[in-house]
């Protein structure tokens, strides 16, 4: 579902549209301009970048394309002490544990100021505390008019920040409802 909504695989069948505009036709960079971001299940990040490089590419990016004056330097910072990358910043990014590098996707696709966030497992990797503090950051970015959709297989993050949840199993819906009604679901349940 990722890859068609970005691009980066047709569709079977129906379209994407997004904003109001159907965006189907347009490749993956058209759309990541038009607002849409996102992180990979298997990380992505430039190994041979540090960190804050990373965070910097992106933003260069985003600058190019929007022709936002903005001062790149401040831009990565505000990310980066947001996310809580600021003790790893200078790192090498594959030498960093892998929560971290799942954190800098993060960081990337932000910097890109989406309107739309896809986030593939991003808890993977992360501990408890570091899962409670993505939590929050996720219902701060939503409560600032982000969408986020996440795929996710750490039920306690899923049922904390999804105000309305999709249950797929082996590629088809076997339940969409509110949390309670997900936590409940039979079919959930024995899936």
């Amino acid at each position: 579902m990722f890859n068609v909504i970005t691009g980066l695989q047709p569709p079977t069948a129906g379209r994407v549209h997004f904003k109001g505009a159907d965006v189907s036709s347009l490749g993956t960079h058209a759309r990541a301009r038009r607002g849409i971001a996102r992180t990979f299940q298997r990380l992505e990040a430039f190994g041979s970048l540090t960190v804050r490089e990373n965070i910097q590419v992106a933003a260069e990016i985003h600058q190019r394309w929007s022709g936002a004056k903005v001062d790149i330097h401040s831009k990565v910072d505000a990310i980066v002490d947001r996310i809580g990358l600021r003790k790893l910043v200078d790192q090498q990014a594959d030498a960093v544990p892998t929560g971290t590098a799942r954190l800098l996707e993060l960081a990337r696709a932000l910097a890109i100021e989406p309107d739309l966030l896809l986030l593939d497992e991003p808890s993977s990797g992360l501990d408890e505390e570091e899962t409670d503090d993505f939590a929050n950051l996720l219902r701060d970015l939503v409560a600032e008019g982000k969408a986020v959709l996440i795929v996710e297989h750490d039920m306690d993050l899923v049922m904390g920040v999804c105000d309305y949840i999709h249950v797929l199993d082996f590629g088809s819906i076997i339940a969409s409802g509110l949390p309670a009604e997900i936590r409940d679901n039979e079919k959930v349940q024995d899936a």
